[in-house]
């Protein structure tokens, strides 16, 4: 939709920081996270959920509508996380069966959605996120992937 729209979507790493790195590499000012976390760097260079509300509210009334009329055409896929513990300092980088999996899911899912696997800042844990336009689909691919994961 966005492609449709002539904008451009660059995915970074989880986290403001990398969001940041994008947004100053790319020379642009409104950038987030899935958590809801904004940075818009015309207001502020950190993410503040006021300055976010005050800014939605803003363009609701340039547009002159409500915020569910504006995005009456958004479609939300079903989303599923599951946290997978592992051993401390394990490489999941070099699991070649993890690896495998990783491709055969990306695969799968082509452009009808997307995964995401990372690393727990604070926990030894796996995060294994996956969004499909079909719940069952997303609910399978990432029980696969966490199946690989689990020691």
């Amino acid at each position: 939709a966005l492609r449709a729209q002539g904008i451009e979507l660059v995915r970074a790493k989880v986290g403001d920081r990398y969001v940041l790195e994008e947004l100053d590499k790319r020379g642009w000012i409104l950038g987030g996270e899935g958590s809801g976390h904004l940075l818009a760097l015309d207001r502020h260079s950190t993410g503040d959920g006021v300055i976010s509300a005050l800014s939605v509210l803003a363009a609701c009334v340039r547009a002159g509508k409500s915020l569910s009329q504006l995005l009456a055409d958004l479609t939300l896929f079903p989303q599923v996380l599951i946290n997978v513990r592992i051993a401390p300092g394990y490489d999941w980088h070099s699991n070649p069966a993890a690896q495998a999996a990783l491709r055969a899911v990306e695969a799968e899912l082509g452009d009808t959605g997307r995964m995401l696997v990372r690393a727990s800042g604070t926990e030894p844990l796996l995060r294994v996120m996956v969004e499909a336009r079909d719940a069952a689909q997303a609910k399978a691919c990432a029980q696969r992937l966490a199946d690989v994961f689990a020691p």
